[in-house]
């Protein structure tokens, strides 16, 4: 027997043993979809049906893309319950937050899809949602992963077929590469830019910016307390120039 002994670190089996829990307390969340690549490419049972089959009513669909721990999901969904909230990231054990609050809560206006970004146009159909959040997204650097930044042209390909005519993408991030290469896009692409800037909280005095600064996600509070700069615009698409 060798005389080496491997232990694990002690915090290793406790955080090891927490998202096992919660990807075991997800499953039990009647609101809660974690669809398998399968699932998607036969046919998600909820696309275009997202209205009348699970919200059972005609409100507007927001998206939060990304959603992490579902902050924006949640905190929108509780302010405006006449509209309904859906939150997506691939990340189960990160999103048992946000699912198990509005859980509790009894929120009747929330669902959380736990799936790869790449799949949107798989869980919605034609023209089935009214808004697109994307918060502190990974910001992808480097030049072969960038068109799998969530505002490259592949990505705004995808959401050009799930969004409404005029439907709205928000933008909210620390980094200077998103939200400059974002601008670029918009421009060179032209998509209908209704705001922008740089330092958001510049703007403490606009009410239209008051749900973008009342929520601030579990990064974003990093990122601030180190002096980061947040960024924010929202943009519509111009189908003309998406091919």
């Amino acid at each position: 027997m060798s005389p080496f002994i491997y232990l694990q670190p002690k915090h290793i089996l406790p955080l090891a043993k927490r998202k096992i829990e919660r990807f075991a307390e997800n499953a039990t969340f009647e609101h809660f979809f974690q669809p398998s690549f399968f699932d998607l490419q036969s046919g998600f049972p909820l696309k275009g049906r997202w209205r009348e089959d699970f919200f059972h009513n005609k409100n507007p669909i927001i998206v939060e893309l990304g959603c992490g721990k579902g902050e924006y999901t949640v905190a929108l969904a509780a302010k405006y319950p006449e509209r309904n909230f859906i939150g997506i990231d691939k990340k189960g054990a990160r999103m048992w937050k946000g699912g198990k609050t509005s859980h509790e809560s009894a929120m009747p206006n929330v669902a959380f899809v736990r799936s790869h970004a790449e799949m949107i146009s798989s869980i919605f159909g034609l023209a089935e949602v009214d808004e697109l959040w994307i918060t502190f997204p990974e910001p992808q650097p480097n030049s072969p992963r960038s068109k799998k930044r969530f505002t490259s042209s592949q990505f705004l390909k995808r959401y050009i077929k799930i969004l409404k005519p005029a439907g709205i993408i928000h933008l909210k991030t620390d980094n200077d590469l998103v939200y400059e290469s974002t601008l670029e896009l918009i421009q060179s692409d032209k998509h209908l830019l209704h705001f922008a800037s740089n330092d958001l909280y510049l703007n403490t005095s606009s009410d239209q910016l008051m749900d973008v600064m009342a929520v601030q996600t579990h990064y974003e509070k990093i990122w601030l307390a180190k002096g980061f700069k947040i960024k924010y615009l929202y943009f519509s698409l111009n189908p003309e120039t998406i091919s």
